[in-house]
């Protein structure tokens, strides 16, 4: 069984909700969990801020903490999911940004580095991960683990 269809399951049994922003993956987390069927009782909606104008605008994610930490920190995965989840209203918001490739990394931060953000009632974490391949395998294990996430979370796990 793969991660959305486990997600189903627990989302209609709990009757709650869920929301992505997402940006490195360009709504491909969003497309996994529609595929499954019966997604329309749990999924609200997803947002690809792929811009951080758009992040901005529609997530709320504070210009300041763009300029000090950039787009691809935890500081922005945590307020794109903060963000995510107070404009639709939702349990659960789930956020990614990350540097997919071929360019665009650094010293710093290398093509493959990710950043995964979860909001609940109970507050938000992160989690930051490096994934190598090109871009269609960092975006697939982005996806990947951000489906983990909220599972784990859903499970008890973290």
């Amino acid at each position: 069984m793969t991660p959305e269809e486990k997600l189903n399951g627990i989302l209609r049994q709990r009757r709650a909700t869920i929301a992505v922003a997402e940006s490195c993956t360009g709504g491909l987390i969003s497309a996994r969990i529609t595929d499954v069927p019966g997604s329309s009782e749990y999924f609200e909606a997803g947002m690809v801020t792929y811009s951080n104008r758009a992040k901005e605008r529609f997530l709320s994610v504070p210009h300041e903490v763009l300029a000090s930490f950039g787009s691809v920190s935890a500081e922005v995965a945590e307020a794109m999911a903060r963000g995510v989840r107070e404009a639709l209203g939702v349990d659960i918001g789930v956020s990614v940004t990350g540097i997919a490739g071929p360019g665009g990394g650094s010293a710093e931060k290398p093509v493959g580095t990710v950043y995964i953000g979860l909001a609940t009632r109970e507050g938000t974490r992160t989690e930051k991960h490096f994934f190598e391949g090109d871009r269609a395998a960092i975006r697939r294990q982005t996806s990947e683990e951000a489906l983990k996430l909220v599972l784990d979370y859903l499970e008890g796990r973290v």
